[in-house]
């Protein structure tokens, strides 16, 4: 069986980590290939106060405290492993973390970068020419990348990475689908999202704004550090994922609204998307380029290009156009988007590229 040792910010909690939806459905989608995985997640940022998840049985989950000695002790352990993967975001010392895990993996192991923010890695790279992992890309076999399309592959290839693979968001439809509505949710217009420098301006455009110009409608905002608020806005603070269902399913629509970076470079669906369209979600999004390779706009999924646009969708769409739009986009997403056929292009890349090392 290929082990698989995977270094990433956390498989167990998804408090501020916007990456766990992502971990949990590849790596269950991997394991079903028949892949040993272990992953090495930090207690930092309180995750480990916050869990949402218990250790699955498809992977082994190190947990491993903050410090620079046991960051070494864990990153040894990538010298067992066929595959080394090192993702970005960890959030504590990524890149003593990528030098360590890439000198303890043993000759022959497919070593690899999997970025799970490629907008803003790409962004750090080009502004610093000394960055560490821009000097660590020629050395790596492969990077893959959260989405982004050509223009994420072509950035990679021209800062030297040899390989560079799109593996884009998904749903998994085991823990993402309809469930009863909630009252705690109940409202015209959902929001998830924490609150961060690189979306906070598009949140007041795509959300509060659209919230100012109806006061008499009801929104509802999950995430952290979102204090001010219009009077018609609900704060839910953080919104764990066994709760995602059905904050998907309880209001009228619920809104995507891409980070600035993401928005700028397109074809970067955020996990949201999939999570709601798999819950049979009516789901309004910003335009950002490439949407429709997922959801047809106006069919599956409502595209405003402000916020007067997500207001006039709240004035028009009735309830039973809602749910019409919502049963199309999770039709779409079972029949192309789930992590079983991400996992089968993972598989297909790891084995041609170990059938390359062996030949």
């Amino acid at each position: 069986m290929t082990s698989i040792a995977f270094y990433g910010s956390s498989l167990l909690s998804s408090y501020w980590n916007g990456a766990a939806t992502y971990y949990r459905g590849m790596l269950r989608a991997l394991a079903g290939h028949g892949y040993d995985i272990t992953f090495y997640e930090p207690d930092v940022h309180d995750r480990g106060a916050n869990r949402d998840m218990e250790v699955p049985d498809w992977a082994r989950v190190v947990v491993w405290e903050g410090t620079h000695d046991a960051l070494r002790c864990v990153a040894a352990e990538a010298g067992k492993a066929d595959i080394v993967v090192k993702a970005s975001g960890v959030g504590y010392e990524d890149d003593m973390i990528l030098d360590e895990v890439m000198k303890a993996a043993r000759p022959g192991a497919l070593r690899l970068f999997w970025d799970v923010d490629a907008p803003a890695t790409l962004a750090e790279m080009q502004a610093d020419p000394d960055s560490p992992l821009r000097a660590a890309l020629p050395d790596l076999d492969m990077v893959l990348t959260y989405g982004g399309g050509d223009p994420v592959v072509q950035a990679y290839t021209a800062l030297g990475a040899r390989t560079c693979v799109p593996i884009y968001n998904a749903c998994d439809p085991d823990t993402h689908h309809p469930v009863p509505a909630e009252a705690r949710f109940a409202g015209d217009l959902g929001f998830l999202g924490n609150r961060l420098p690189d979306r906070e301006a598009r949140v007041e455009e795509f959300f509060f704004g659209p919230a100012r110009m109806l006061p008499d409608m009801r929104f509802l905002i999950g995430g952290s550090g979102w204090d001010h608020v219009p009077r018609n806005v609900t704060r839910l603070g953080h919104v764990g994922t066994r709760d995602h269902n059905a904050f998907n399913r309880s209001p009228r629509m619920v809104l995507n609204i891409a980070r600035d970076s993401m928005a700028a470079t397109g074809f970067s669906p955020a996990t949201r998307v999939f999570e709601a369209a798999g819950a049979g979600a009516c789901l309004i999004t910003d335009y950002w380029e490439g949407i429709e390779q997922f959801l047809e706009p106006g069919e599956e999924v409502l595209v405003a290009r402000s916020g007067a646009e997500v207001a006039q969708l709240l004035r028009e769409i009735r309830p039973e156009q809602a749910e019409a739009i919502g049963q199309a986009a999770r039709k779409r997403i079972l029949a192309g988007h789930t992590y079983d056929k991400r996992a089968e292009q993972v598989d297909a890349l790891f084995r041609a590229h170990m059938a390359k090392e062996t030949a």
